[in-house]
Order: C-alpha cells, then structure tokens, then sequence
C-alpha cells in the first residue's frame, strides 16, 4: 500500500486484497472495492461494491464488523461527503443491498450466478453489439468471491461458467468476458 498527502486529503494506491482503512470516507478513482461482513457461523457476504467514482461511506454500512477490500488495483483518496452525498450514497447503498438480498432468494443456484453476473455487467460493464461487457478479470472476481456473492459453493461457479459458456450465454471475445443478448434475454426464464 502508498500513501500519500495530497492538499491535506490521504490518498491510498491498494494491491489486490489489500484493506482500506473503515474510519475514512473515500472516494474510488480506480479500480474496485468491496465491503464484506461476515456472520457468526463465518459465512462471509457482501454488502456492497464500489468502482470509480463512487464514494464509500463506512459508517453507513450497517454490518459490524465489515471490512473494505480492494478487489483490483485501487486508487482512493480521502474524501469528505456534501449532505447529498450522504443520502446519494445511503440510496444506492440501499439498492445494492436489495439486489444482493433478492440474489439469495433465487433458486436454482444455477439462476442466482446468472443474476450476478447480469447485475455485475449492468453495473461495472459496457453495451455493445454482441451483448453486454463483463469485466470479471477486470474487477479480479474469482470464482471463490462469486460464491461469496451469490451464496454457493466454488464448484458450483465453475461448473455454472462452464455451462453457460457451453450455451453461448456467457462468451470470450477480443479478450474479455460478454453476456450475449441471448444469456441476458434467457433472465426473464430464470426469474
């Protein structure tokens, strides 16, 4: 981790998997962070995730303990919210919780994968032609970290991946992960 002093405000440049400190409010300049809590059987969840431009607000992350983690490289600096930006930030916080929450309630475990990974590519990825940007490598999700997410096991990201690669849902073109118009469309059968 570098810190460093900019006009009196901490900025930080994180490696992957390192923590940001919760005292602090930051504002993302790259890269993507992420807030997990856990529970007492130690079921770790997540509680949000940020990318660039976005502010964190830990204290108003419900869930103590929690941490923040960088998930990819990340550049954050010290940032200090406007009012708006508190209730700007407790809104999208709130509906990010929502989706996640909503997330477990799918079932097969199958459906609830796909929905993540529909929600990831809406929130951190690009339309295109062919379908939908999602930027996994990017963001550095491992398959542990989508079972995390989506409350199944590892096994069950891979075989899933797999199978939705297998369908033509999810493809690898010029580099990058895509969800094709059809793997998007096929959300309204897993809903």
């Amino acid at each position: 981790m570098q810190a460093m002093m900019s006009e009196h405000r901490l900025q930080l440049a994180l490696e992957v998997g390192q923590a940001l400190p919760v005292h602090t409010f930051w504002r993302v300049h790259d890269g993507v962070v992420r807030a997990t809590g856990w529970s007492h059987r130690a079921d770790v969840y997540t509680l949000g995730i940020w990318g660039p431009g976005d502010i964190v607000i830990p204290d108003l992350l419900s869930q103590k303990p929690m941490e923040l983690r960088a998930l990819s490289g990340v550049m954050v600096h010290e940032w200090v919210p406007q009012p708006d930006e508190w209730q700007a930030f407790s809104s999208t916080h709130s509906q990010q919780m929502g989706v996640l929450l909503e997330l477990t309630r799918i079932r097969p475990a199958e459906a609830r994968l796909f929905h993540l990974l529909i929600w990831l590519s809406e929130r951190f990825g690009c339309q295109s032609e062919q379908g939908r940007s999602l930027p996994l490598e990017a963001m550095n999700l491992t398959h542990r970290q989508l079972a995390e997410m989506a409350s199944v096991s590892r096994v069950t990201v891979t075989k899933a991946l797999g199978h939705f690669r297998q369908q033509g849902w999810l493809q690898r073109i010029g580099g990058q992960e895509l969800l094709t118009h059809d793997g998007i469309a096929l959300q309204q059968r897993f809903s």
